[in-house]
């Protein structure tokens, strides 16, 4: 038997907090704290997406989603008139709580942090391939996806960028 990786042990805590936190967001009786809980099984999503190597995909899950929560929950705060008198009364009651939960939220990180280490140059080869017909590996100095995908936007694509980004702001406003 070989030990537990520090890899197996960040999978673990991701996974089980991915699964405790989306039970919690339908199981929770306030609405703010399942937005809260929602936040969480984000980021415990996107640890999981980091130990798979998909650092973009974590990256658009907590820019896109945790914002757009972000912004749900300043909705669900305009629209239900929460009284912030009431619930400052019990703020110590749930501190331990609040506590265990940032707790949680910064051993998951240190874990997706401590976890990730630079792909070898086979395994490098292997996810960047050529795409010419001939499937030859790429060389061990191409681009990672992030650094291919950015290459592509602020070139070929970097008009549509601009509106997609302006239209967004007019949106915004």
């Amino acid at each position: 038997r070989t030990p537990m990786t520090i890899v197996a042990v960040a999978f673990w805590i991701f996974a089980l907090s991915a699964v405790a936190s989306a039970l919690m967001v339908v199981g929770a009786r306030n609405p703010v704290h399942s937005v809260l809980f929602l936040i969480l099984a984000f980021i415990s999503a996107a640890g999981l997406f980091v130990l798979m190597g998909a650092e973009y995909l974590a990256m658009l899950l907590i820019v896109v989603y945790v914002g757009a929560v972000a912004v749900l929950f300043l909705f669900v705060v305009m629209m239900l008139d929460v009284d912030f008198v009431e619930l400052q009364k019990g703020f110590l009651d749930y501190m331990p709580i609040g506590a265990a939960v940032a707790g949680l939220v910064v051993v998951e990180l240190i874990l997706a942090f401590a976890a990730w280490k630079a792909p070898s140059n086979d395994v490098l080869a292997r996810a960047h391939p050529v795409a010419t017909a001939g499937s030859q590996a790429a060389a061990p100095g191409a681009p990672t996806n992030i650094e291919a995908l950015g290459l592509i936007l602020y070139t070929d694509y970097v008009h549509y960028f601009q509106i997609a980004g302006i239209i967004l702001l007019v949106a915004m406003i």
